[in-house]
């Protein structure tokens, strides 16, 4: 960014006088709050998220810093649930990331599935793309889920999301589009899962075993000054 573009330190300031209004809006509308769900709170955390992400992005261009803390998004996060506090219906929405780490155990576990169907290997086992097809027409998601590793695949990130509905669907009535025009406002939990959250821990994991190896290195030092000192001693004992 060239200099003229830099954003001026009275800009900063600004930003940094919104992050501190936003930070008091928030407060209040915390201890006010009606509700787990409070759409005030909600309104309020938004405001927040934003008058932080411009403030950080303000003194990184103007000083190459930034904030010590990270304030999730507003599409990281649900709005507060409106749908019926009794639902007569459900829609549950599940999406499961796979990597193919073994090509060629898929492919031979297809071909088993479709020798013992059709008493012989057809074509269709014979590429991945078929494959896939034979496996996932076998079996059910959650056996896959659970055997992904027998089938040479390597689970991603996952996340299931139920949704409040006032009435079942018609049947047939989604299925062009399954995915599309779903409210999260009716998402009445999800559950995700992602090797994302694992980082952290791996990290103090990490922090804990390089302590452990100071810990033992500084023993083995204390063992040979205390062995070097034993020997001294005796030097001395034997003038």
């Amino acid at each position: 960014m060239s200099d003229a573009a830099q954003p001026t330190a009275a800009e900063v300031r600004a930003a940094a006088e919104a992050v501190k209004t936003a930070l008091d809006r928030h407060l209040a509308a915390v201890e006010r709050r009606s509700g787990e769900d409070d759409p005030a709170v909600y309104e309020a955390f938004n405001e927040l998220a934003a008058a932080a992400e411009a403030y950080d992005e303000l003194l990184y261009d103007r000083y190459d810093e930034v904030t010590p803390f990270e304030i999730p998004g507003a599409e990281d996060s649900l709005p507060p649930y409106v749908g019926p506090e009794e639902p007569n219906a459900l829609s549950v929405l599940i999406r499961r990331d796979y990597a193919v780490v073994e090509p060629q155990r898929l492919l031979a576990q297809a071909q088993r599935v479709e020798a013992a169907d059709y008493d012989e290997s057809g074509e269709a086992s014979s590429t991945v793309h078929g494959a896939l097809g034979i496996l996932f027409g076998e079996f059910e998601a959650d056996e896959i889920a659970s055997r992904h590793k027998e089938f040479g695949l390597e689970e991603g990130d996952s996340t299931l999301w139920v949704t409040a509905a006032d009435e079942t669907a018609e049947p047939g009535e989604w299925l062009e589009a399954p995915f599309e025009q779903i409210d999260p406002q009716r998402v009445v939990c999800r559950f995700d899962v992602s090797a994302v959250f694992d980082e952290d821990v791996d990290d103090i994991d990490d922090e804990d075993d390089a302590d452990d190896a100071d810990d033992a290195d500084d023993a083995d030092v204390r063992e040979i000054d205390d062995a070097e000192d034993e020997d001294l001693e005796r030097l001395d004992a034997d003038r």
